[in-house]
């Protein structure tokens, strides 16, 4: 039995697929083989309506039913998906928020039109803000104590991210919930709370067992351009 070519429609899609796929890789750079992303992006389209129009006065011996049909089908597809890229940061801010609400302490980012993000966290049943973190790409719970100067981790959130604890040297004197304790120095290479995230960021490591949580400190909170409590949440601004 002979293979049948591939429909138009698995050919239509095809090249849906790896427009968007290309403008998704090519999102932060801003353009895709030296074309603007949005230009891009109306080129795919204008090339798949003509594709599909094309089509349409190909298919013209079928009946005029079943191509208008079809044709109402593709360009439902296309602008469906076009709508998904052109509006892909409010898609973004929708995940954001649902993550939110599903996981505890997940921060929701947020990005306006003018490229600014802010970030929220909401308030723990303990009475405090904290916020899921991600520290040299392990996630981190971390209180946040606008009245410690650095950020602080425990020794088991410390090893989780790769800092070798043992080779550390215990000399800091640091104030703790538990009375005074020893704290060594250390370093990350990235700590992010959602969209914000900064770089090399000077830590102390708590000995073991003197501290219950970690802490995010002034020196990744006064980085920011703002923040400021509303209720329940802590809105950071990048």
């Amino acid at each position: 039995m002979p293979r049948r070519p591939p429909s138009l429609l698995l050919i239509i899609l095809g090249i849906i697929a790896a427009g968007i796929l290309l403008l998704v890789v090519n999102n932060d750079a801003g353009s895709t083989f030296g074309v603007e992303n949005d230009d891009f992006a109306r080129l795919i389209f204008a090339s798949v309506l003509i594709t599909v129009f094309s089509a349409g006065v190909v298919a013209a011996r079928h009946s005029f039913g079943e191509v208008a049909r079809n044709m109402a089908i593709w360009l439902l597809v296309i602008v469906v998906l076009m709508a998904g890229y052109l509006y892909r940061y409010e898609l973004q801010d929708v995940a954001s928020r649902l993550t939110a609400g599903l996981v505890p302490g997940s921060p929701l980012s947020i990005t306006d039109s003018t490229g600014a993000v802010t970030v929220t966290v909401q308030k723990a049943r303990n009475g405090h803000f904290e916020a899921r973190a991600l520290i040299d790409g392990e996630p981190i719970r971390l209180m946040i104590d606008t009245g410690a100067s650095i950020t602080v981790l425990t020794a088991g959130d410390a090893e989780a991210v790769g800092i070798d604890v043992e080779a550390l040297r215990f000399t800091v004197p640091v104030s703790t919930a538990n009375g005074m304790a020893l704290a060594a120095r250390a370093q990350t290479d990235v700590i992010a709370i959602g969209e914000i995230e900064r770089r090399r960021v000077p830590v102390l490591v708590a000995q073991q067992g003197s501290l219950e949580q970690s802490l995010l400190g002034m020196n990744f909170m006064g980085s920011l351009s703002g923040y400021d409590v509303r209720g329940d949440r802590m809105v950071l601004r990048n």
